[in-house]
């Protein structure tokens, strides 16, 4: 029993994980609420997922407003974009479905299904990278774009994470209730760690990227020392 009941057992690591996944998700639904605010809270989402897969975790709580309050701006933004193609790509379904009026070409069928495919590739990695990196708006979703590209299996596997508690609720609506408890969280952290590794091989650009592919790291306290360390090399090699 002392073994279980050990901070460092496997399973009280697991069950404090999946508390911190639960906190996380209580915290994402309260910020949905308004709808408006649902890009700022996903984004903030994120960014608490990533710090707890590195082990970086501090207060869940601090640093989700943290991050909710300094992409506040640039995520409502995206996340009203993300609404109007959503719409847009909910009705172009809804009328290849529905309507009987015209027999619709299957090039047509098969052009909005890759169309769907590289848009939900970007959706899924704009607030992950909105979170870890600073950028224009533009430069955020044209990076979003390429890493969703760049690995693109892991892209796949992260849409169907986000699509698995829909269709829990949708195949067993008892059950549904169960689902809210980690709808947002547990996604997002399995996110993480498909997209993480992703991260490093941008995070040492970022002192000599420019334009829209400038890789900046969000400032955190954990991640200073990275960013130090990238401007003394870049130093270096101006002075020789």
């Amino acid at each position: 029993m002392g073994k279980f009941f050990n901070p460092d057992s496997p399973i009280m690591r697991f069950l404090s994980r999946m508390t911190d996944l639960l906190w996380l998700n209580v915290l994402v639904l309260i910020c949905c609420i308004p709808v408006v605010t649902a890009g700022a809270a996903l984004t903030a989402m994120n960014y608490v997922c990533l710090k707890l897969v590195r082990g970086k975790e501090g207060y869940i709580a601090n640093d989700f407003f943290r991050s909710f309050k300094r992409n506040f701006k640039q995520a409502t933004l995206i996340w009203i974009v993300v609404l109007l193609i959503s719409i847009i790509l909910g009705f172009d379904y809804w009328y290849l479905l529905f309507s009987k009026m015209i027999e619709t070409p299957m090039w047509l069928v098969v052009a909005l299904g890759i169309a769907t495919l590289f848009i939900l590739s970007c959706v899924v990695m704009v607030f992950p990278v909105l979170s870890h990196f600073e950028n224009t708006i533009r430069g955020t979703v044209k990076n979003s774009f390429l890493i969703g590209i760049f690995q693109l299996p892991k892209t796949v596997l992260m849409i169907l994470l986000w699509a698995v508690p829909p269709v829990f609720w949708l195949a067993s609506p008892q059950l549904a209730p169960l689902s809210w408890f980690f709808w947002f969280s547990l996604p997002g952290y399995l996110g993480a760690l498909l997209y993480h590794k992703t991260f490093l091989k941008f995070e040492p650009e970022e002192a000599v990227a420019s334009g829209d592919m400038e890789w900046t790291v969000s400032e955190t306290k954990e991640e200073e020392n990275v960013i130090q360390e990238a401007g003394e090399i870049h130093e270096s090699q101006d002075n020789t």
